[in-house]
């Protein structure tokens, strides 16, 4: 009996300290806009596993897929007021606090995917994440590739001639519009989970996303042609609130750590999804369009440099001289 008494006490005690554990264990909120089937909620799920790793059971992370935690905007309203601990978020958006951070997301302002790589390395990102932290308070943990963005149609674009009068779903931002009314086209902005059914229903003619997107989405059920315009090179950023990091104190950095190794690894994910995705849509009978980027990047080249554009003459020089 005593014996019995005794495994009883040590299995309560152990229960008892478990409970007190988890108990003590802080969870992370990450919220954002894309759907769980997607290379980046999958890079927080690992984020996550890397955090409760690194942390020894300190922390945990929760990931909220598919603005279940609120829209692009609420999210980065959220994370100001640190009711969320950290987002994906568009470079546009880090553009609203710190304009010259979204030159990455305008057109043709990258050359290539080694070309952004170099710069999210470069000494200029490395100024622009602290001027966009001084302004907005949160850090910028890292950035994810999310692909070139290429515009698909019911017809070729082969020259920015095809582009004239094509009413072209955009995000609501400078940058996104800025190719369409370079070519004539008229951007029309739109809410993300409304442009498939616009597409099908002939509300618009055209939208751009990347390959990945354009198959998660399924845009190519409703649109007969890809024009490879690679017009965009964009990112996602993974911001952490200023609210969080300072709850966490050391443990902060093993946040930021965990968050940049898992985006890194998507990143290149996302290119080798690009490589092979031109020819899975040419097998579902999408008529993938090569095309002379050239003359769509000497229509939008006057328009990087004007007045209208939130960075100076000076960066972007130095952002054009990072050699990829």
């Amino acid at each position: 009996m005593k014996l019995n008494h005794i495994l009883s006490g040590a299995i309560g005690a152990a229960l008892a300290l478990s409970a007190t554990i988890a108990s003590a264990q802080e969870v992370i909120r990450f919220g954002h806009v894309y759907e769980a089937s997607t290379p980046y909620h999958k890079a927080m799920l690992n984020a996550a596993q890397l955090l409760e790793k690194k942390t020894e059971g300190r922390y945990s992370m929760k990931v909220f897929p598919a603005s279940q935690l609120g829209k692009e905007a609420a999210l980065n309203e959220a994370l100001s007021l640190g009711t969320v601990d950290a987002i994906y978020t568009g470079v546009a958006f880090l553009g609203q606090s710190y304009g010259p951070i979204s030159i990455s997301d305008y057109p043709f302002t990258m050359r290539s995917y080694k070309h952004w790589k170099a710069y999210v390395n470069s000494d200029l990102f490395s100024e622009m994440a602290d001027e966009y932290k001084k302004v907005s308070g949160n850090t910028i943990a890292a950035m994810t590739y999310y692909g070139a963005r290429h515009v698909t149609s019911n017809k070729p674009i082969l020259q920015p001639a095809d582009m004239k009068g094509l009413k072209i779903r955009t995000p609501n931002a400078a940058a996104y519009q800025m190719f369409p009314k370079a070519t004539g086209a008229n951007p029309t902005p739109m809410a993300f989970a409304e442009v498939y059914l616009a597409l099908q229903q002939g509300v618009v003619d055209a939208q751009e996303n990347p390959l990945p997107t354009i198959q998660f989405k399924k845009f190519h059920e409703v649109q007969s042609n890809i024009n490879l315009t690679g017009h965009i090179t964009n990112s996602l950023a993974v911001i952490v609130s200023p609210v969080t990091l300072g709850k966490m104190g050391d443990d902060g950095k093993l946040l930021l750590d965990a968050l940049a190794e898992a985006a890194s690894n998507t990143s290149d994910e996302i290119v080798k999804s690009e490589a092979e995705l031109a020819d899975w849509f040419r097998q579902q009978g999408v008529k993938v369009n090569e095309i002379d980027r050239a003359p769509f990047m000497k229509a939008v080249a006057p328009l990087l440099t004007g007045k209208d554009v939130p960075w100076d003459e000076k960066t972007f020089s130095r952002l054009q001289a990072i050699q990829e």
